[in-house]
């Protein structure tokens, strides 16, 4: 297959880059000096490769700034999922959107399943859900749900991701406080990459599909285990997300069920974690 990858330097787009490389499709790696997703005209570019799937990882993502510049959310998580959507049916591809545990409200303990009614709570989570739903005007498309990543190339925007944030605090020998009181699904981005890559492959009914690593945690329990597995003495305590001021509410728990792909490769989020601690050289 032809594959297009919108935001190819990006934590996933730049491992599902990489997975590519290992098959027989032919990639089409488009960084944001390539296509401008919320610029129609930059879009025209997809007319001319003429993919047979399109893989959207382009997404303003800083959720406290997507508080500050809605306009800039919307822009680049509805109108670019639009923009490329409708191209995508113009020339009969499969669009693919990737979205977020942040359009869900947090109230739900258990896990929320792809048929949970969203309701976000922010700007970022409500832009995203717009995405979703310009998304699905595409005949033939899949919209990915992922939460909480960490991978290789790190976080645009972000400064990295919270296992290397953590890591960073360690060796300095700071105090570190973590909030204890919001739960999601710590999720590493090669192994979303290559379960992406295998659902379109196999060619899985369109829809909605939450691609998330097994199980969940709270923030102070994703730390803790990151300085199990690496045998680190720190100072870590728990704290209440109150203690944080920030724009954007978040929701309590946002952790997803990823019952309808795990039988494709999912791993549970603390066997990511130490696979991810590996591939970076920290474990032997």
């Amino acid at each position: 297959m032809k594959i297009a990858v919108i935001g190819a330097g990006g934590q996933l787009g730049s491992d599902i880059v990489k997975v590519l490389q290992g098959t027989g499709h032919r990639c089409y790696p488009l960084a944001h000096r390539d296509i401008e997703v919320a610029d129609r005209e930059s879009c025209a570019i997809l007319r001319e490769l003429k993919p047979e799937v399109v893989i959207n990882t382009a997404a303003f993502h800083q959720v406290d700034a997507c508080e500050d510049d809605p306009e800039k959310a919307f822009r680049v998580n509805a109108v670019g999922a639009k923009n490329v959507a409708e191209i995508c049916a113009g020339i009969d591809a499969t669009c693919v959107y990737i979205s977020t545990d942040y359009v869900f409200d947090g109230t739900k303990k258990e896990g929320y399943v792809e048929e949970d009614p969203p309701n976000p709570l922010n700007t970022y989570g409500i832009s995203k859900l717009a995405g979703e739903l310009y998304t699905r005007r595409c005949p033939r498309h899949y919209i990915f749900r992922v939460a909480s990543l960490f991978g290789v190339a790190g976080a645009s925007g972000k400064g990295g991701n919270f296992v290397e944030t953590m890591i960073a605090k360690a060796r300095r020998g700071e105090k570190i406080r973590v909030v204890d009181d919001m739960f999601m699904s710590p999720t590493y981005t090669w192994n979303a990459a290559e379960v992406l890559l295998k659902a379109v492959e196999q060619g899985i009914d369109h829809g909605i599909y939450h691609l998330t690593n097994g199980g969940s945690c709270s923030w102070f329990q994703f730390a803790r285990e990151i300085f199990t597995l690496l045998g680190l003495e720190v100072d870590l305590q728990p704290v209440s997300s109150a203690q944080f001021k920030q724009k954007a509410i978040r929701p309590r728990y946002s952790n997803l069920n990823n019952q309808k792909l795990k039988h494709l490769g999912l791993k549970p989020w603390k066997k990511a974690l130490a696979t991810y601690l590996r591939e970076k050289g920290y474990l032997s």
